[in-house]
């Protein structure tokens, strides 16, 4: 009975060491989902029609054109300065990198765009989602 004992211990430990790598595999390739933060929540009679509110500490702006509203990140994706907003244009102070309303590059260097952040429209309010 002896002869026994040894391999019943092997299966176990076997069997535990293949559960727990079945529960950290599980951990790692299941999708996760986040649920999405709200950065700011912004009343809509406070943005100004073709005009912006900006949001330094945030480095973001909320954006009201042609009766679209839209959040931009005021990082340039050069060298992360802050972007300046202007009745026109975006741009950055530091390399002189110049961004449409919309938040595309028009001159370098730099050469993506500005991050778009998603907006929610909640009533009497909009909520910048990240």
């Amino acid at each position: 009975m002896a002869k026994l004992a040894y391999p019943r211990r092997k299966f176990f430990g076997a069997l535990i060491s293949a559960l727990a790598g079945v529960f950290f595999l599980d951990k790692f390739l299941r999708p996760t989902f986040r649920k999405k933060k709200t950065l700011l929540t912004v009343a809509k009679a406070d943005i100004p029609v073709h005009g912006a509110l900006v949001y330094q500490e945030a480095r973001l702006a909320v954006i009201r054109e042609a009766g679209e509203i839209y959040a931009l990140g005021l990082v340039c994706t050069h060298l992360g300065c802050t972007v300046a907003v202007t009745p026109r244009e975006l741009v950055c102070p530091c390399h002189g990198t110049v961004f449409d309303r919309q938040g595309k590059t028009v001159r370098g260097p730099a050469d993506r765009p500005l991050a778009r952040y998603e907006v929610e429209d909640r009533g009497e309010q909009i909520a910048v989602l990240m």
